[in-house]
């Protein structure tokens, strides 16, 4: 099967939804099948073109940036171009160019597939109403058009004001994730670069530093949980300088963290590759994922801590907090309440042996190969 994967910022490029479709993308490849990532060169020291693990990457230049979007002019040929040449689209959303390559399927009738990662919520003010309302406006096109749409949970798609339009062709698969095993030694040198036996509990939080994941609510509970625990402190794996968008919110918060840095309550780790998070999660206590709003759809880095046998604090934002709910390693906290944060990850602290779970079946349930074999039952049955 050929299979076109299109979306606007792929690796390496750090997020969710770009790790999402890398593990997809090289499981497809993996299984036999020929993978195209068509995407943006949001960088120009990245190359045109490349293939990795498998999958051929295709960046298209960039003209211009407006807010977290791209403008490309060549966009559209080189749309026409791919779809003509392969069997199924698969679109990852948000992405502003997402009608147009739907269409293109149409055209040519190539089964085009979205998957959702999350709705689009950017800071207030009047250019970002605008940009939110014309990216919208695109999904909604492209949900039309479209001829299926996946999504993590149900219960996400239940409470999204897009994808509820939709449920008629909407069809839940839980996302891939992976963890490559540690090298030799990497955990305890891990351990001792950043002095975790002294230094206990240790709160994990893996994310990049955006106004949506709800840095300052960890921010507000960490003086309860010091009083408990004097020695505890945050280790902060993720891109937190010079975030796309995000440089009033880091300047807001900074001050704050600097001090509980110079105490040694917080550390930022910068952006870790896949080995160095598999040396990062085994020295976690409990990981927290307090988001604040439907941006974030499941939280990969749960499953990621799961699978490391480490407890997870999310919000309760629907679908963040299905991997406590379905796996039942963790507690989930109320949206944006940093005492409800706090109690919750020291419910967890307090008694760790509540929220064991079973590791082997998580890691069958998310295996990017068994991701894959959905997704494939799902083009066939559109194909016909």
């Amino acid at each position: 099967m050929k299979i076109l994967t299109v979306l606007t910022y792929y690796r390496p490029h750090t997020s969710g939804l770009t790790i999402y479709a890398e593990r997809l993308a090289r499981a497809f490849a993996r299984r036999g099948h020929q993978v195209t990532v068509m995407t943006m060169q949001y960088d120009p020291s990245l190359p045109r073109e490349e293939v990795i693990d498998g999958v051929r990457i295709i960046r298209v230049p960039v003209a211009a940036r407006v807010s977290k979007g791209v403008i490309a002019p060549t966009f559209g040929v080189i749309a026409t171009k791919l779809v003509a040449q392969h069997d199924v689209v698969q679109l990852h959303l948000p992405q502003f160019d997402a009608p147009g390559v739907a269409l293109r399927g149409r055209l040519f009738g190539k089964p085009a597939v979205l998957t959702y990662h999350c709705d689009l919520l950017l800071p207030p003010g009047f250019f970002n109403r605008f940009v939110n309302f014309v990216v919208n406006l695109m999904n909604n096109a492209a949900g039309i058009l479209s001829n299926h749409i996946v999504t993590y949970t149900q219960d996400y798609a239940d409470n999204s004001p897009y994808l509820s339009r939709y449920a008629s062709k909407l069809t839940p698969i839980l996302p891939p994730v992976e963890m490559p095993p540690p090298p030799p030694g990497a955990v305890e040198a891990f351990a001792a670069e950043h002095r975790v036996r002294e230094r206990k509990p240790v709160i994990g939080m893996a994310a990049r530093f955006a106004a949506e994941k709800g840095v300052e609510v960890l921010l507000d509970a960490l003086p309860i949980i010091l009083k408990q625990y004097p020695k505890a402190q945050v280790l902060f794996a993720g891109t937190y300088q010079n975030v796309m968008g995000e440089q009033a919110y880091s300047d807001r918060l900074m001050p704050r963290i600097r001090e509980y840095e110079a105490a040694g309550h917080w550390t930022f780790l910068g952006n870790l590759d896949p080995v160095q998070m598999a040396a990062f999660y085994p020295n976690l206590d409990v990981l927290t994922v307090p988001s604040l709003n439907s941006t974030e759809a499941f939280g990969l880095v749960q499953i990621e801590a799961m699978m490391n046998g480490v407890p997870c604090v999310p919000s309760a934002l629907p679908g963040v907090r299905q991997p406590v709910t379905m796996h039942g390693m963790g507690r989930v906290a109320r949206i944006g309440d940093a005492a409800d944060l706090a109690e919750s990850i020291l419910a967890v602290l307090n008694e760790p042996q509540k929220f064991k779970g079973d590791i082997e079946s998580i890691k069958k349930s998310y295996n990017p190969d068994s991701v894959a074999q959905e997704y494939e039952k799902l083009f066939a049955k559109l194909m016909g």
